[in-house]
């Protein structure tokens, strides 16, 4: 069965407004990128793929701990930005390409994230049997969203309810996923709730 997600149908990224809403996440996301490398845990062994990079605040990230990076998004203007942002840029390739359709080879990352953007993927199920694909055996799965309320509309309800997270939780099982868990973390000034997964 196909799951559609809750924001799957929100317009793109692009233009002059893409461009300073892709400002706009480099500065906020800086907390939940450290927070994503701490809980991935991420050293020069990995191979990491940030699903949906934006900005590649977390891609960044993740080179500085020596990491080889590939950040994938579908908004040509967010890579753009992303490259202009990286100093040395053999740090990360950047990449155009979707959840559901990953441009990567089989077992290729031993580190797979998205942040803020999992309420995005089109189709949830095929999002995460591409991170199955991708990642090696032993490969850690992270997902992390900002907590909303029940009910929210609008900007305020893009992120996860804990209804949600579990549920997405329950999606990483059913695709494969071991060691299934979902806490919420407080960053910076907003809380956010992360689902991790393990691929056997």
């Amino acid at each position: 069965m196909t799951t559609v997600n809750h924001h799957a149908d929100h317009p793109g990224f692009a233009g002059v407004a893409g461009l300073f809403i892709g400002l706009v996440m480099n500065v906020m996301g800086r907390a939940v990128a450290r927070l994503a490398v701490e809980l991935a845990a991420v050293s020069g062994a990995d191979r990491v793929v940030d699903v949906g990079c934006g900005p590649g605040t977390a891609a960044r990230a993740a080179a500085r701990q020596g990491a080889r990076v590939t950040g994938v998004d579908p908004a040509p203007v967010m890579l753009r930005l992303a490259r202009r942002l990286t100093r040395d840029q053999r740090a990360v390739v950047w990449t155009e390409g979707s959840a559901e359709g990953l441009p990567l080879p089989d077992g290729s990352a031993t580190v797979l994230w998205s942040i803020s953007t999992v309420h995005h993927w089109a189709d949830v199920t095929a999002g995460l049997s591409e991170a199955h694909r991708v990642l090696v055996p032993g490969g850690r799965l992270l997902a992390i969203e900002r907590r909303v309320s029940p009910g929210a509309t609008g900007l305020a309800s893009h992120g996860w309810t804990e209804r949600q997270a579990e549920s997405f939780a329950a999606q990483c099982t059913a695709a494969g996923f071991d060691d299934v868990s979902v806490q919420m973390r407080t960053p910076g000034r907003r809380a956010v709730l992360v689902v991790r997964a393990v691929r056997p």
